[in-house]
């Protein structure tokens, strides 16, 4: 599928919403009073002179305002969205609110997850219902691809991550995160052993939602009470993939186990 191509109106609308409005007063100064100095450098005082009429007349003040009303309405989208992703994460509660989502809010919830840890995360438009490369995160220098799967009852199989692992190769991308609501079938979890893969299953998402849920209180509560420490999910010893909390079924001892399990046995004390 080819690349989406995006307009001056999504660029902006896919930055922060305060990048919105700095570059609707810098075009709107651009225009009305750039024009003018910048004949006056090429073409000394004619020019000058002209530009600046040509600044002060009615169709340069139009363009000039309508340059600033597209920045600001696509700051303002840009909030609007922020804020729906954001009371998207806030309001999961479990695998069936997960569930209940349809596809495009499921990417979405997934990308304002890491854009909560930290990640610079670009909507590649090469996703979709079917599948693809629906985020690309970017964090020290580094490109991951991310395939969002919101299969409500079959597992993730083979076929997808050998699919995913070709598309990492051919963009020069760094690593590969498929996440999912459900799990994934052995074959799929053998082929990712010892490659740049994550997968990410319903669990796994469900704590590294709830670790981003946390994050913002837990600060609070900090500086309220220094002697509370919030415990966060480890990573694992053996692959570097988020860990989950488990319990020993002979001794019930809780312990942190890989989400990759049984693929990575990887483990740390709780």
């Amino acid at each position: 599928m080819a690349r989406r191509k995006q307009g001056l109106f999504d660029s902006i609308a896919s930055m922060p919403w305060p990048v919105g409005i700095v570059l609707g007063v810098l075009g709107y100064v651009a225009v009305r009073r750039g024009i003018a100095w910048y004949l006056s450098a090429i073409g000394g005082p004619a020019l000058a002179q002209a530009g600046k009429a040509a600044a002060q007349g009615s169709s340069f003040a139009f363009l000039a305002w309508m340059v600033l009303g597209i920045c600001w309405f696509a700051a303002l989208c840009s909030f609007i969205a922020s804020r729906h992703r954001s009371r998207l994460l806030e309001t999961q509660t479990g695998l069936d609110s997960l569930r209940a989502m349809n596809w495009r809010q499921f990417e979405m919830l997934v990308g304002e997850a890491f854009r909560r840890q930290g990640y610079r995360i670009e909507e590649t438009g090469l996703g979709g219902p079917d599948g693809g490369i629906d985020l690309q995160l970017s964090k020290g220098g580094k490109t991951t691809l991310v395939q969002c799967k919101q299969w409500r009852r079959q597992r993730v199989d083979v076929k997808v991550v050998r699919e995913m692992y070709g598309l990492l190769a051919h963009h020069g991308a760094d690593a590969v995160k498929i996440v999912a609501i459900g799990d994934f079938t052995p074959d799929a979890r053998r082929f990712a052993q010892g490659k740049p893969i994550d997968l990410i299953h319903g669990e796994a998402l469900l704590t590294l939602i709830r670790n981003v849920q946390n994050a913002p209180a837990a600060r609070t509560n900090v500086a309220a009470q220094p002697a509370v420490a919030r415990v966060t999910a480890p990573d694992c010893p053996s692959c570097g993939a988020l860990m989950i909390k488990r319990n020993n079924r002979r001794t019930g001892d809780v312990f942190w186990g890989c989400a990759k399990y049984p693929g990575c046995r990887g483990t740390r004390p709780a």
